[in-house]
């Protein structure tokens, strides 16, 4: 597939879109299966997803906790889900929580928006990630955040060819 394609809708917001050769089902259960997700959302080489808690319904919580072995930094997220609606959408906050990494990415909350559409056996997959100001957005974008996508995305077209 194509690498996913970022875009700055509003002086707020980063949206991130990648399609995946898979239907909507598989990609679904990728984004809410705990076990899944951590066959794919790791990033970066040589980091681990050593914590992946997640209870996808309204009001429901998560944290995730990634993990360099080599140099033992750690870094996450948490949050609440707003909004499901199975096989189509998932809204949730999202608070990081820079652990031994540092950086910044807000001080505020943001507003995660995951949409899954399927078209002929194909997933369309559309993030799109609100930020309290644009200074927020501008800090989380400099981390280099979309790179890291795309190469999640990368671990989820190997783990969805496998399931």
């Amino acid at each position: 597939m194509k690498p996913a394609e970022a875009s700055l809708p509003s002086d707020t917001e980063v949206q991130v879109k990648r399609s995946f050769d898979a239907p909507v089902k598989l990609v679904w259960r990728a984004y809410v299966e705990p076990d899944l997700m951590r066959r794919w959302c790791g990033g970066l080489p040589g980091w681990s997803m050593p914590v992946c808690e997640m209870e996808m319904r309204v009001g429901g919580k998560y944290r995730w906790r990634w993990r360099n072995e080599e140099q033992g930094q750690e870094f996450g997220f948490t949050g609440e889900v707003l909004e499901v609606i199975p096989h189509a959408k998932i809204v949730h906050t999202q608070i990081y929580d820079a652990g031994t990494l540092g950086g910044c990415m807000g001080s505020e909350p943001s507003i995660i928006t995951v949409t899954f559409q399927e078209i002929s056996g194909i997933t369309n997959v559309s993030t799109t990630i609100k930020y309290a100001s644009k200074a927020d957005r501008d800090e989380a974008l400099a981390t280099g955040m979309t790179d890291g996508m795309e190469m999640s995305y990368k671990q989820l077209d190997a783990a969805l060819g496998e399931m």
